[in-house]
């Protein structure tokens, strides 16, 4: 059996190129005992993989040069010699951008296909439990707040206003284009959406938000984390979930030079890595599979196929073009 593999050849120096990696097909070694042989179904895009291939200094250590590219996976065990993971199990784990995973199965999860499989990768996965802990531990919603959220269409974005819904608050959502926006209107049940694309930002957040801000989620970062600091109330939240405007910057990231209205307003602004709230994935599994039942919570996975295209595809995380969680297609079920 052959395993086609994405790797890491060369930093990327602002957006990623196509030179920067390299497809490989690989002879699939023999099974040593407890090891299993996974075939990768689907394959999670992500904004943090622009980070995994820096050499900086993070909350996980980069990819190395010539490894096989960082992802979240869904997959299903094809041979096993573990008693813990039989043939025919669906899992999800770290397996990487490649069609094939040989692994002793530690940090694999067996999974139920209850739902569609890429909805692991979406609201049953770090995608969801990002928005989830990101609000809820950290941003301390409040019934009557109001909460903005830039990206607000996105994979994470789209869950956080959502749950803020669910939690009583007046959501506000900042995304690119009409579709998208309109989405986020009518079908996530926003209260406000804000164009950055066609509208001046300033004046957006000020008509979207007459009362201020009372938790501010952002995925963008730069000049419009900078915007939203303008209008936050005594004791504002403000999650830094992510800043996708500055993942490719060549000079450097923006800061926010409204830091001071932290200060003037008391407010808090706090990053967060979703894996430092590991013991408690199943409780919020639980709350948003509830949710999910009853209706109340909505999720939408675009899925492209073939790992060839995963150079390609990857950059719709940065230009913006997709709706929801972005799933790479790579092995039929």
């Amino acid at each position: 059996m052959i395993n086609t593999q994405v790797k890491l050849t060369a930093r990327p120096v602002g957006m990623p190129k196509a030179s920067d990696f390299s497809i490989e097909k690989n002879e699939i070694p023999a099974l040593e005992d407890g090891q299993i042989l996974i075939k990768n179904l689907y394959i999670s895009l992500d904004p943090a993989m622009r980070g995994w291939m820096s050499d900086a200094p993070s909350y996980l250590p980069p990819v190395g040069l010539g490894e096989v590219m960082r992802a979240g996976s869904v997959g299903k065990v094809v041979a096993s010699n573990n008693e813990r993971f039989a043939e025919g199990t669906y899992v999800s784990g770290t397996g990487g951008v490649q069609t094939h995973v040989v692994t002793n199965g530690k940090g694999y999860v067996p999974i139920k296909p209850q739902v569609p499989l890429p909805m692991y990768l979406s609201v049953f996965g770090m995608t969801g439990f990002t928005a989830y802990f990101g609000l809820l531990n950290v941003g301390e919603p409040k019934e009557g707040d109001t909460v903005l959220v830039s990206g607000g269409a996105g994979a994470v974005g789209s869950v956080v206003g959502q749950i803020a819904k669910i939690k009583g608050c007046r959501v506000v959502g900042i995304a690119g284009g009409e579709q998208k926006c309109k989405y986020m209107k009518e079908e996530l049940g926003f209260d406000g959406v804000i164009d950055y694309k066609t509208e001046k930002l300033s004046t957006a957040i000020k008509q979207a938000c007459p009362n201020g801000i009372d938790v501010y989620f952002d995925n963008v970062g730069g000049e419009m984390l900078n915007t939203a600091l303008r209008f936050i109330n005594m004791k504002a939240r403000i999650v830094i979930c992510g800043a996708i405007s500055q993942y490719n910057s060549e000079t450097g990231p923006v800061g926010p030079a409204n830091y001071l209205n932290l200060l003037v307003k008391r407010a808090r602004m706090e990053g967060f890595i979703v894996f430092d709230h590991a013991k408690d994935y199943m409780t919020a599994a639980k709350d948003m599979g509830q949710w999910v039942a009853e209706g109340k919570l909505q999720t939408k996975e675009y899925v492209v196929e073939g790992i060839e295209t995963f150079h390609e595809n990857l950059l719709r995380l940065f230009s913006g073009d997709k709706f929801g969680k972005l799933v790479l297609k790579v092995g039929e079920e």
